[in-house]
């Protein structure tokens, strides 16, 4: 039998490399909108409110047609699309003890086309699965970073950092999302876990490095998993856990 974590290496390895074709002359920057279904060359019309840059052969295995009206470069013919199962994928269902056993394979790719603050990203989902549409706000499962943008909160000390890490971390980046066993908040925001394309959870990157607390008030499969890692942060004083700057 097959062992999981090479068939998970294997997808990865390929995603990579038709996300990061070594060179851009083979590999061209186009550009996709929020909530658009095409990829753009620079300067058409239709990237006049939203403008995000994604190498082809990314926007082509996410599911991208070109547009009709730039006449962007054709996908190429070795891209293959691979078909999206229409299910979630739920990691309670799995039943797994730990972020790393995810199978990244069983998850739905998206570009995280909008930052909000340290734990709350909009995704554009070209193929997105029931229950998901192509284009939702994102609040990660299991964490807390301090706040920046509440309406009735000021800006809580560490938030501007934890902020700026998931902006510089996420934005215009290909995620995988994962989901637990409840799909959405009370503001109808996706509830999911953040993959990135090396398999590494950034729900539990954000608590593990001091960007965020463990969100504990609800139950995720995650949790005490992700209590150890708070506990390690403050015993190492990372991130929001250090001295505070004068």
């Amino acid at each position: 039998m097959e062992h999981p974590s090479i068939r998970f290496y294997i997808h990865a390895l390929l995603l990579l490399l038709t996300a990061a074709v070594a060179s851009c002359a083979e590999d061209p920057q186009v550009y996709i909108t929020e909530t658009g279904k095409k990829y753009h060359l620079d300067g058409c019309r239709y990237l006049e409110r939203s403008r995000i840059p994604i190498r082809l052969s990314t926007a082509s295995s996410l599911g991208y047609d070109p547009c009709g009206h730039c006449n962007p470069p054709p996908i190429p013919p070795e891209i293959t699309r691979p078909e999206r199962d229409p299910g979630l994928y739920r990691l309670n269902v799995v039943g797994l003890e730990h972020p790393k056993e995810a199978d990244l394979t069983e998850m739905t790719p998206a570009v995280v086309v909008r930052h909000v603050d340290g734990d709350t990203v909009y995704v554009a989902i070209p193929r997105p699965p029931t229950g998901v549409k192509s284009y939702e706000s994102v609040r990660f499962i299991g964490v807390d970073t301090p706040e920046t943008v509440h309406p009735q909160k000021i800006v809580e000390r560490f938030g501007k950092e934890a902020s700026t890490f998931t902006r510089d971390h996420l934005l215009n980046q290909l995620v995988f999302l994962a989901f637990d066993w409840q799909l959405r908040d009370r503001y109808d925001r996706l509830l999911a876990y953040v993959y990135l394309a090396d398999g590494s959870c950034f729900n539990a990157v954000l608590v593990r490095d001091g960007y965020a607390h463990a969100y504990t008030r609800f139950p995720f499969q995650f949790l005490e998993e992700f209590r150890a890692l708070e506990r390690t942060a403050r015993e190492q004083g990372n991130g929001l856990w250090g001295p505070e700057k004068p």
